[in-house]
This record gives C-alpha cells, sequence and structure tokens, in this order.
C-alpha cells in the first residue's frame, strides 16, 4: 500500500509539471532555515518518496526520478524506495549538490528547471545557474508544487519562546548584540542577517521547541546598528518574553515579513550574510544594489567558542550524563539474557534515564542502539520493523546524547555483550587508537580541523582499513548537537577555514564497520584549550570532558603503545572520581571494576 501511495505522488507530480511545462524539478530535504533537521511540515521527501534520513535530494523529470544521498543512508534508502518509482543515486563525496551537475548533463536545450526557492542555499542557486546556462534553460526559483498535493500536511510548529537564563548563557544579550555589531563595523556593514534558527537563538539568548531534538525557534533575524529586527510567529513569543527583548532594542515583526523587509533595503546598505544558510529566495529578495558581504555570520564564529560559564555548565553536565550512561551499562548487562531486551526498549531506556538527571530536557537526536550487523550502519535508527532482540552475544553500540539546559552531549560507546574473538578486538581497538590519538594531540595556534583527520584515522590506514563519515563535528550549548564552523575532517559537519581555538567543543569519534558484521565506534567530546607558550608560539591541547567507560573486554592491549595505555587508564580513573558519588553502592562497585587499570 505505502509503495503504491509514493508512486502515485510521483505520477500526481509529473501531471503537474506537464501542466506548467516544467521539465526537471528539484525538491530539497530543507526548510528555510537550511538546518540539518526540519519540522514535519517540510519533510517533503518523506512524504514523497517514503525515505526518512535527514540528508538527500531529488530531481524528477519526465523519465527518471532520484534520490541522491550520502554512504550514510545506502542500505537504508535501497530498502525504502523500493517500488516507489526513485531510483537511489549514490553521492560520492557528502554533502556535494552532485544533482546539479547531473542536471547541468540531462537537462535539454531551452528547458525549465524548477525549486522552491525557500529550500535551496544561495550557493545552490548559483551553483544551478552555472550548470544549466550552456544549455540556455531557465530555473524558476519560485515554484512549489508539493503544497496542492499535499492535503493532510502537517501544521507549521507552534511551540512558545521562553528565556534562557544567563546563568546559561554565561552573557547577556545585549552584550551579544554588541559584540556582533563590532564585527559589522569591522566588515563595514550595516546589517547582518541570521537565518539559522541557531544563529538567532544564541544572540537573542532565548530557546524554542519548533524542531524535535533542536530548543529552536523558527525565527529570522537583521541586526542593524540600531535595533534588531525579530522575525518569529508573534504568538508564539509570550508578553513578558516581548517586553524583555524590547527592553534590548529587539523589535518582533511576523515570520513571514522577513522577504518584504529584505525588498525595501535601500541603495548602497551593506548586509552581511552567509550565502551557504541563506536561502535563494531571501537572496534574491534585496535589491541588485544592495552591497552583499558573504562570510560566515559573526554569531556563528561567536557562539562556536564557549565562554566560561557555559564551560563551566557543559562540565556539570557531563556528570550528569555519565551517571545515566553508567546506570544504563549496567542495566543492560543484568538484563541481556534475563529478560527481553530490544534495540528499542535500550533506546528507550537509556532517554529515560536521561530524562532523570537534573536539567534534561530530552535527547538530542535520534538515539543510534544498534545490535550487531545494524551496528555496520553509522546512522541505523531502530523501527518495529528492524527491531532486534539482543542476546548474551555479539556487539551492542549505542550513539545517544542528551539536551540540558546546561550543554549538548553527544556520546557513543560499544560494549561486548559476550566474549569478543581476536578479530573483534583488534577492530575496535584500531579505531579506539584513533580516539585516543586525537584526544592526545597538541599542535600549534592556527592549526584547522582537517589538519589533525589523520591522527584519527593512522591507525586503521596502516592496516589498510578506514570509515567513511567526518571524525569530528562542533557541538552546540544547548542548541544543535551538529555545529560549526569547526570540523575535525571534511567540510560536511563545519567550515574547513575554521581555525580550531581554545573554548571550542568538539565530538572524537573515529570509527570502524564490517558491513553485515558488527560495527565500532567511541565518541567523546572534546573542549579545546591553551596548552603552552614556546618560542615556535602558542600551542593547544583537548580536554575529553566526555565521562563513560570504554569497555575493556574489547580492548587488546597489545595493540596500544604506552602512551595510550597510560592515557586509557587515567581516563578510567577521572571516569571513577568522577561519578563514584553519585551512584548507588551496587553500581558504584560495579563502575570501579569497569576502570580498573589495565596492564600488558
Amino acid at each position: 500500500m505505502t509503495v503504491n501511495i509514493h508512486r502515485s505522488r510521483l505520477a500526481a507530480l509529473r501531471v503537474l509539471m506537464e501542466k506548467r511545462r516544467i521539465d526537471a524539478l528539484i525538491v530539497p530535504s530543507s526548510d528555510p532555515h537550511l538546518g540539518e533537521y526540519v519540522p514535519d511540515h517540510w519533510r517533503v521527501i518523506r512524504w514523497l518518496t517514503g525515505f526518512t534520513g535527514s540528508a538527500a535530494n531529488v530531481v524528477i523529470t519526465k523519465s527518471f526520478a532520484g534520490l541522491w544521498t550520502d554512504s550514510r543512508y545506502f542500505i537504508q534508502a535501497e530498502d525504502q524506495l523500493q517500488g516507489s518509482g526513485f531510483t537511489l543515486v549514490r553521492l560520492r563525496v557528502p554533502h556535494t549538490p552532485e544533482f546539479i551537475g547531473w542536471l547541468g548533463e540531462k537537462i535539454t536545450k531551452g528547458g525549465r528547471v524548477a525549486v522552491d526557492g525557500r529550500l535551496l542555499s544561495a550557493v545552490q542557486m548559483r551553483m544551478l545557474l552555472a550548470a544549466v546556462a550552456p544549455h540556455h534553460a531557465k530555473v524558476s526559483l519560485t515554484t512549489d508544487l508539493i503544497s496542492s498535493l499535499w492535503s493532510d500536511r502537517p501544521p507549521l510548529p507552534d511551540s512558545p519562546a521562553y528565556d534562557l537564563p544567563v546563568e546559561f548563557c554565561g552573557e547577556s544579550r545585549s552584550e551579544k548584540i554588541r559584540r556582533v555589531r563590532e564585527g559589522m563595523t569591522a566588515n563595514r556593514a550595516d546589517y547582518q542577517l541570521l537565518t539559522a534558527a541557531d544563529d538567532v537563538m544564541w544572540l537573542l539568548n532565548i530557546r524554542g521547541n519548533d524542531i524535535r531534538f533542536r530548543p529552536l525557534l523558527l525565527s529570522f533575524a537583521l541586526v542593524s546598528t540600531k535595533q534588531v529586527l525579530l522575525f518569529a510567529d508573534e504568538g508564539k513569543v509570550p508578553g513578558p518574553l516581548r517586553s524583555a527583548l524590547d527592553k534590548d532594542g529587539v523589535v518582533l515583526l511576523p515570520y513571514d515579513t522577513i522577504t518584504s523587509v529584505l525588498s525595501h533595503l535601500d541603495d548602497g546598505e551593506s548586509v552581511m550574510l552567509s550565502p551557504s544558510t541563506t536561502s535563494a529566495a531571501l537572496f534574491r529578495a534585496m535589491p541588485r544594489k544592495v552591497r552583499i558581504v558573504e562570510d560566515l555570520t559573526i554569531a556563528t564564529r561567536l557562539k562556536a567558542v564557549k565562554n566560561s560559564t557555559e564551560l563551566t555548565n557543559i562540565r556539570q553536565v557531563m556528570v550528569r550524563d555519565g551517571v545515566a550512561l553508567t546506570r544504563f551499562f549496567h542495566w543492560l548487562e543484568e538484563s541481556v539474557g534475563r529478560i527481553r531486551v530490544t534495540e528499542l526498549s535500550a533506546s528507550a531506556m537509556i532517554g529515560s534515564l536521561r530524562r532523570e538527571q537534573d536539567g534534561c530536557m530530552g535527547p538530542s537526536f535520534s538515539t543510534i542502539a544498534a545490535y550487531n550487523a545494524h551496528a555496520a550502519l553509522p546512522h541505523y535508527v531502530p523501527d518495529d520493523e528492524t527491531d532486534a532482540v539482543l542476546a548474551s552475544s555479539g556487539i551492542f553500540l549505542l550513539d545517544s546524547g542528551g539536551q540540558y539546559f546546561g550543554g549538548t552531549t553527544d556520546i557513543t560507546r560499544t560494549v561486548a555483550l559476550g566474549r569478543p574473538g581476536e578479530n573483534i578486538r583488534r577492530d575496535f581497538t584500531l579505531a579506539l587508537k584513533g580516539t585516543i590519538s586525537l584526544a592526545m594531540a597538541r599542535f600549534p595556534y592556527g592549526t584547522r580541523g582537517f589538519q589533525l583527520d589523520v591522527l584519527a584515522r593512522k591507525a586503521l590506514w596502516e592496516n589498510g582499513m578506514n570509515y567513511s563519515h567526518g571524525t569530528g563535528h562542533g557541538v552546540g550549548c544547548f542548541l544543535n548537537v551538529h555545529e560549526g564552523p569547526q570540523t575535525i575532517g571534511t567540510s560536511a559537519s563545519g567550515d574547513l577555514r575554521t581555525v580550531l581555538e581554545p573554548g571550542m567543543v568538539v565530538s572524537d569519534e573515529p570509527a570502524f564497520y564490517r558491513q553485515g558484521e558488527y560495527g565500532f565506534r567511541t565518541e567523546n567530546l572534546l573542549v579545546c584549550a591553551e596548552d603552552r607558550e614556546t618560542e615556535y608560539g602558542s600551542f593547544l591541547k583537548f580536554e575529553t570532558v566526555t565521562l563513560c567507560y570504554i569497555d575493556n573486554t574489547l580492548t587488546e592491549v597489545s595493540l596500544l603503545d604506552e602512551g595510550e595505555l597510560k592515557w586509557l587508564n587515567e581516563y578510567h580513573e577521572n571516569v571513577y572520581r568522577s561519578l563514584a558519588t553519585f551512584l548507588e553502592p551496587g553500581i558504584r562497585d560495579w563502575l570501579r571494576k569497569k576502570t580498573a587499570p589495565l596492564s600488558r
């Protein structure tokens, strides 16, 4: 029945395309803020194709319908697209617009390409126009064919916004606004346009609940030298918050007036914006004589460096998160083989244990609870059809996180549910060596994340092994779990030009997967910190702030050098000392055994 639904939706869309003489229709998996996660109202690709992954682009022509996605979702997409009329197109490089290059080759001379410009970035718009220009094809950026077909489309979210106290932010909104204006002056910009909701939340010290796993209010902001225009649904901003914003020079305007306001900017005025997070629709709305200053937003750069209050809160949150995780893995070890434990029930348990912790508002992303072969799928999320029962053997991987008022967590641990064999211990340890190597890194100021990526992969590469995803991403402070611009590895989750600075938080998650068998990932969060000054300049290091034991039964000690073994033993001692006083006696004794030092 589901297959017939998606086939019929594709057919109905092609009828509309023919009526409007559209040769190729682009359907992105984004919303007007171009974020990673979108409200159900904007999950068009899921409705149209049945594919539920978070990253994809669809192109439909008269004879072909393709869905472009990356290696995280190849197996999932193959399964979900069966019989839908859509063909999986495998991206060679994650997060790249290869569908645009395909269109540049396939579009006929004088053809017409259509897309909803609200869902396409200004960067992608330029690439699209350049790709089809040799064919003299036309591009419509104002085409919305979906709304007329999606009769039961979920409404836009209507959650209320709320003030986040300065005890969690460490800095008032007025001070943040002042610092953004300083950046505007340095860039000779009259306005700073903020289109990413997390930038707006950070600047104004507010939060919402419009997007699952993200404490965001769907909103835009336009900062000038005299005031800040906040574009949000007025009914979602309570009176007391509105008054507080007004005192700081923040003017609330209806959400859908952003385009009109931008279109009335004066000639010669300058607007600073990020072309990768600004939609084509908003970009094109500005008069041609407005000067555009393109760069990462000032808010994005400032937000990446956590202040002392935020860092203190993050460390406290890690203790609470570590307590929840320790209780979970104790429960898992005591329960598997005695009661029925499945991937879904394990996922529910870690969620429940986190919510018992002070200040936890829920998960920071969909929990990856993966048993055996499912652990070889980096972004597998169990459902009713795939839910596996855990047995007293094999491998279990848990990638999960929590949203706390004081910070956002993201951690992966892999544990053995029985006695692991030699090959399993070897594969696990080679990936673990990467986690440890990156955590131990010392590097000069001015280093960019991709320059450290080899440290995480070296042990695997030396054995002819690798993993296909990035090594590390930035993490927000009670905001997005994936939050640049800092990144370790590719530009998929950040900006390759960004220099690592003290106060930045990044993930450390080398991995290894054997398809159809198992997967390993040991992920911690790191805080970049000052190390020392030498005659060669300023040096930085990482502090591992995640607190959860690493399964020593999976660790092949002979593969660790002295420095790695020392790091692991010291880390485990810190985990125990940090968590012990918050644990019940039985679980505390259990953790003491789990963190016992290893020796050769």
